[in-house]
């Protein structure tokens, strides 16, 4: 233990004396969530519509009013494109309604008007967001206007249950705390293996009675210090500008926090000792670690979404199984009964790591 502990003094004091290194292991994480938590949007908005309204009457135009006050449709003048369908074709709006010029007379009548809506399927779920919105607004519009009957058989009463306010940065930032605990301490410990073997003072280790062992061990556990103060600061951050707040029992999170990080670091440390130079570690951690934790963790896109046999990569990325720890802690609020599956796995997978980093490092030792 003592061993392990002199490896760590002596990693973080390299590490403190690179003040480049130091800089961006924490102005890079920041970074990020900036950009993460201020520029990714899920739910559209200011969509750009046209309304052609042959009708021009004052039923007319309350629809069209009620279309507007959803906040989710912005109106764009298409008159110069000739009609809704070009302003779509040429990219102007992503939808077009066309209101009939016989739409109260045939609603006064007690018949039902068809209202032609044109919406660009390029981007699907865009489309869906449109297509969703616009019927519910015919709804709520039939509804209000008495067009409806009073006597429904089914009436849903819709509650929100986790996050009743929407806000997308509960979403968006918990997972985007996970990705940057995921991605910068394995970068930091993955260049530090690296700078020993082209510094040549891996060569010192091999010589001496260090083992492998206490050698992973000694560099992971200074880079799990280091990557405890990144979180605290990312997670500080978020507290501070995004309103993150707990949501029941912090202990998961705080256990599962340190155990994520050191998992990365040990991944880190794999890539480090498979990696010729500093150059190969930063993209195999930005290729092997950013694109999966990206795309394959549930960050983004729903792990239900994920084909087969893609889908069986995804068990095997810690960060799969810390974003649903996070999001728990600050959205949910379930605790253990939630969770206890993902830290056990984050264990399984940490311990995979630390073996395989011990047997590549085994296979760089000079035999005796």
């Amino acid at each position: 233990m003592k061993r392990v502990l002199s490896q760590c003094v002596k990693e973080l004091a390299q590490f403190r004396r690179d003040r480049l290194t130091v800089a961006l292991a924490f102005l890079l994480p920041l970074l990020t969530l900036f950009i993460f938590g201020y520029a990714i949007r899920l739910e559209a908005k200011n969509i750009p519509i046209a309304i052609q309204d042959f009708d021009n009457t004052a039923l007319s135009r309350s629809y069209i009013e009620r279309l507007f006050a959803t906040n989710q449709f912005e109106p764009v003048s298409w008159e110069q494109s000739g009609s809704p369908q070009q302003a779509i074709d040429r990219g102007i709006v992503k939808a077009g309604v066309i209101i009939p010029s016989d739409f109260s007379r045939q609603i006064k009548r007690g018949q039902p008007s068809s209202i032609q809506v044109l919406v660009d399927g390029t981007d699907v779920n865009n489309a869906r967001v449109i297509k969703n919105s616009i019927q519910a607004t015919n709804r709520f519009f039939l509804r209000n206007s008495g067009l409806q009957p009073d006597q429904l058989r089914i009436s849903p009463r819709t509650r929100i249950w986790f996050n009743p306010g929407r806000k997308e940065s509960l979403y968006i930032v918990p997972g985007t705390c996970a990705v940057i605990l995921w991605i910068y301490p394995s970068l930091l410990s993955s260049v530090a293996m690296v700078r020993e073997k082209e510094q040549g003072t891996i060569v010192q280790v091999y010589a001496s009675s260090l083992s492998a062992v206490e050698f992973i061990l000694g560099k992971a556990l200074a880079y799990l210090l280091v990557g405890l103060g990144e979180a605290i600061v990312i997670i500080g951050i978020s507290v501070i500008l995004f309103n993150l707040r707990f949501a029941g029992d912090p202990t998961p999170f705080l256990i599962a926090t340190p155990l994520f990080i050191l998992v990365s670091t040990i991944f880190g440390l794999m890539v480090g000792t498979r990696a010729s130079n500093q150059n190969a570690a930063v993209q195999a951690v930005a290729t092997i670690g950013f694109l999966t934790a990206f795309l394959l963790s549930g960050f983004i896109y729903p792990l239900s979404n994920i084909p087969f046999p893609l889908s069986l990569v995804t068990t095997i990325i810690p960060t799969r199984y810390y974003i649903p720890i996070v999001r728990d802690a600050f959205v949910r609020g379930t605790g253990w009964i939630g969770i206890w599956l993902n830290i056990l796995m984050l264990i399984i997978l940490g311990l995979l790591l630390f073996n395989a980093t011990r047997r590549n490092l085994s296979r760089m030792q000079l035999p005796e």
